[in-house]
């Protein structure tokens, strides 16, 4: 795969892009390896996989739930191929699972659930934050372009930022932080992010899922971390030596939202402990939609009306630079 294809693209649809090979096989045709990465951007898998998966299903089905783990790292240098498996197929669910295979091994595996809607049921949600307008928030690019300039930032910490500014500014996804919403009724903080898929047409619902996939892994398990005040540079034992996803899992509730629309994530970290995390998160719209008009009230990952579109969950390894007790040492047995 040529170093062109191992950045990410500026155009998502590029990005989601899988080769058809056979009737339950496709292939990876780019992959992003972002600045200090283990391996390859963990949303672009998820959403190249929705994509085989969402080609093998009946259109009369709609995505409601995917469930997947991250075995492997994988590298950008050689493509993933996507081998769907259709397990069930019934009048109301269809059920089927994927399996990301690279160099022969295994990196990934997702399941998927399909329902035929049922829009006439009952419906409820919770209600959305009080957050400020992304016309009210700053790009990320503003952000590290003031972090660049800091006096106090080391020339190490200039360098990451430098390649961090030159990836936000060529990703097709815009982040803008909208801070932060401190919930007294479980004493803790929620993080929340305005997301937004730059220069998209508007795509049918189950390709706006696959957009809606790419977007909610970034800056997830992140905020595990930073709920612990732990320091992305550093050393000793306020500092991360180790972030990685382990799972992540999206509950689809609306089928009627615009990735092209600025999305709120709203993400919350439940629990931290014995060198992992979990995070929660609430993807929503604006009560009135970016592209037709400038107000807005409150939202989280929800839609132009301010219904909440999709509910996240994450865990991951979260490891502090902290040395754990030496393990004791085995005499060999004859």
């Amino acid at each position: 795969m040529s170093d062109s294809n191992q950045i990410e693209h500026e155009q998502i649809s590029t990005s989601l892009e899988v080769e058809h090979l056979d009737l339950n096989l496709f292939r990876s045709k780019s992959l992003w390896l972002p600045s200090l990465a283990r391996g390859v951007f963990g949303g672009q898998v998820i959403s190249q996989a929705l994509v085989s998966a969402t080609n093998c299903v009946d259109s009369a089905f709609g995505l409601h739930s995917l469930h997947c783990y991250f075995l492997l790292s994988a590298s950008p240098s050689t493509p993933i191929i996507y081998h769907i498996d259709r397990i069930r197929q019934g009048r109301s669910y269809a059920t089927l699972s994927v399996k990301a295979v690279q160099n022969g091994r295994t990196v990934f595996i997702m399941m998927c659930s399909f329902q035929r809607p049922e829009p006439w049921q009952p419906s409820y949600q919770w209600p959305m934050p009080k957050v400020p307008s992304p016309e009210e928030c700053e790009f990320e690019e503003a952000r590290y372009t003031r972090l660049i300039e800091s006096p106090g930032s080391s020339p190490a910490l200039k360098k990451f930022y430098q390649g961090v500014l030159a990836e936000r500014a060529r990703s097709p996804i815009a982040i803008k932080y909208a801070g932060e919403d401190h919930l007294s009724t479980v004493d803790t903080v929620a993080y929340m992010y305005w997301m937004q898929a730059r220069n998209i047409p508007k795509y049918e619902a189950p390709f706006q899922k696959c957009i809606l996939s790419y977007i909610s892994d970034m800056n997830f398990i992140s905020s595990a971390s930073k709920i612990m005040g732990l320091k992305r540079f550093g050393k000793g034992p306020d500092s991360v030596s180790m972030t990685s996803t382990l799972d992540h899992s999206i509950y689809f509730y609306n089928d009627d939202f615009d990735c092209g629309d600025w999305l709120l994530h709203v993400i919350v970290t439940p629990r931290t402990g014995s060198g992992r995390g979990v995070v929660h998160g609430r993807v929503g719209v604006l009560f009135v939609s970016m592209r037709y008009g400038p107000k807005i009230d409150a939202v989280q990952m929800h839609t132009r009306d301010g219904t909440l579109v999709a509910v996240t969950s994450q865990e991951g390894v979260v490891r502090a630079n902290v040395r754990g007790p030496e393990k004791p040492k085995v005499d060999a047995k004859l």
